[in-house]
């Protein structure tokens, strides 16, 4: 396992963190000075969202590259499947193939894909795996031609209704082997396995399907919104540091994302703050 300690070379900001996924949240600094920021403290990249970018992709991808960071992700993809998903499938295809554009402007290393809820009226989440691995199966073959890899995120149980009926690194691998395309691998993020006593078995399992992503950032024991409320590491009831064995044991060995949905709190912050936070819980507790 790599000792974080002293070197925080294989640290990556998703920008979430800082509030900048949602209009009105954080303080609102510019990619630039996220940028400049993150460079300041040694970060090796940095994943953004679409909406910050402003037609800017290609701009922003250099500034981050000339800082000495990588552009480790772009997030996310609209969602395929379920009761947030557009009603008009070729509208969602749209959609995510000018993502696949904007990464490729980028020089995202992944698209992270959450897959979207339970198709309405079928009750099913077998059946809507299957409907989204087969809308994704349409959609992995344009990534390949533009250079884009797709990461496919499970998430937390708890959100299967609504934002993903992914809910299991199995199934994510499942889906990867469906689609059959060499971009296409999973995404870990601490909040949707920490609670997975199967998760080292499942990730043997899944043999050669590719990690493309490790995300980093705590459970809280009273948690008050599903959504919006993750801890920083270190403040919750995550086994982090054996989380990371088994995903690193599996064969990862690129950059951890600090990605914290934080309305009430860690939004609320100073963005220094929340910064230098951060480098000192990635030195000693993850």
């Amino acid at each position: 396992m790599r000792n974080f300690s002293e070197n925080c070379a294989c640290l990556a900001l998703n920008t979430a963190t800082l509030g900048h996924i949602l209009e009105g949240k954080g303080a609102g600094w510019q990619p630039e000075r996220v940028i400049d920021a993150c460079a300041e403290r040694g970060f090796g990249g940095i994943v953004f969202w679409k909406r910050e970018l402003g037609g800017r992709a290609f701009e922003i991808g250099e500034r981050t590259r000339a800082a000495g960071m990588e552009v480790t992700g772009l997030c996310r993809s609209p969602f395929l499947v379920g009761p947030l998903a557009s009603p008009a499938l070729a509208e969602t295809v749209d959609e995510f193939n000018s993502l696949i554009d904007t990464a490729a402007e980028l020089g995202a290393k992944a698209v992270t894909v959450v897959v979207g809820g339970v198709v309405a009226g079928s009750h099913s989440m077998a059946e809507s795996l299957r409907t989204a691995t087969e809308i994704l199966s349409k959609i992995a073959p344009y990534a390949e031609r533009n250079g884009v890899r797709l990461a496919l995120e499970p998430l937390h149980p708890v959100y299967g209704g609504d934002r993903s009926c992914l809910v299991t690194v199995r199934d994510a691998a499942k889906m990867c082997r469906e689609i059959g395309s060499s971009n296409i691998g999973i995404a870990i993020d601490v909040y949707h396995v920490w609670w997975d006593l199967s998760l080292e078995e499942q990730l043997s399992n899944a043999g050669d399907v590719q990690i493309l992503g490790y995300h980093l950032c705590d459970w809280l024991a009273d948690t008050k919104d599903m959504l919006l409320d993750r801890g920083m590491m270190g403040d919750g009831v995550a086994d982090l540091r054996n989380i990371r064995r088994t995903v690193e044991g599996a064969g990862f060995d690129g950059l951890c994302e600090v990605e914290i949905f934080s309305d009430k709190n860690w939004w609320k912050k100073d963005p220094d703050y929340v910064l230098d936070t951060i480098m000192q819980r990635f030195k000693s507790v993850c």
